[in-house]
């Protein structure tokens, strides 16, 4: 892996800065004082100059709209594996459409998602469900004009089979985030135009960093799914982090200082650490990785930036 000499920029495309833990808050306590700032400030300062923050329900996603004054975008739906609202499915694309057209006109949101299918969680929501909520969200999503955020775990017969028949309506197309699928899965994907979000929890095995070393460039995003994903000691990844930036010093929180990451609590200042590894991995230089990631990105999201 080369050395890069220039500044380099990034792009998390799913970070969930809505989560009470960027509040200090966990589990329904205040553990130490709200440090939001800070955690955005940590991340511009490794170069994270766009964020998009994640809304994986209204609730969620109200949240996220908050937050989506630049350099921060949004993005919007509901998740498909929890598929309990009040008033049935039609109030829940109702209300969709309404808060979508809105943040869109707004300039607010630039993708529909986090939609997806996630057939490891269906003690949340059964499969029939799921895949009507799924559907669902796709015809409003071409309705609206806004690229695809998505999400597929233990699904993908179902998930590509939906969207195949639907991509050729989605001028942007999507992005399938925190990929953590088998190579074929991530070729399939590829074939059918669709980009690939890459984070600590997609590279957690060996099989997963060939998967990575797989994607195309021209195909990759980065993000790093803060509060989660974290790449740990354990992760295959962890191999590669020689030589990649020093994250700042992290304590429990409940010894949280000013200044001080949270241990367990995953940051977009990460960010850099994932490019890293994708880097190593690959064989090429992070400068490679963070210019083909933001291209993509701008691309599909705008962000406020002209594509290349």
């Amino acid at each position: 892996m080369e050395e890069s000499s220039k500044p380099l920029r990034y792009v998390d495309i799913g970070i969930n800065l809505s989560d009470p833990m960027f509040r200090g808050h966990y589990h329904g306590k205040q553990a130490h004082d709200d440090d939001l700032d800070d955690v955005v400030q940590r991340a511009k300062d490794v170069g994270c100059a766009k964020f998009m923050v994640t809304g994986s329900d209204l609730v969620e996603s109200e949240a996220a709209l908050v937050f989506a004054m630049p350099p921060l975008a949004c993005t919007l739906a509901r998740q498909s594996s929890s598929t309990s609202t009040p008033g049935g499915p039609s109030k829940m694309i109702e209300d969709l459409r309404k808060l979508a057209l809105e943040s869109k006109e707004a300039g607010f949101t630039v993708a529909f998602g986090e939609i997806g299918l996630d057939y490891d969680r269906l003690f949340l929501s059964k499969k029939e469900p799921q895949l009507k909520y799924f559907e669902a969200q796709l015809d409003l999503a071409i309705e609206i004009g806004l690229p695809l955020f998505l999400h597929s775990r233990a699904a993908s017969e179902d998930f590509e089979r939906l969207l195949a028949s639907r991509l050729d309506r989605l001028p942007k197309g999507g992005l399938v985030h925190s990929f953590t699928g088998t190579m074929e899965e991530m070729q399939r994907l590829v074939a059918l135009g669709l980009d690939i979000g890459v984070n600590g929890c997609s590279m957690k095995t060996e099989e997963n960093l060939e998967v990575v070393k797989a994607i195309p460039l021209e195909r990759i995003q980065i993000e790093t799914d803060g509060p989660w994903c974290e790449i740990r000691p354990s992760h295959a990844s962890a191999k590669h982090l020689n030589g990649a930036p020093d994250l700042p010093k992290s304590v429990k929180k409940e010894k949280w200082q000013k200044g001080f990451m949270v241990k367990g609590r995953n940051e977009p200042v990460a960010i850099a650490r994932v490019a890293h590894v994708i880097a190593s991995i690959k064989e090429i230089s992070v400068e490679e990785v963070c210019e083909a990631a933001w291209n993509n990105s701008i691309r599909m999201f705008g962000l406020g930036e002209q594509s290349q």
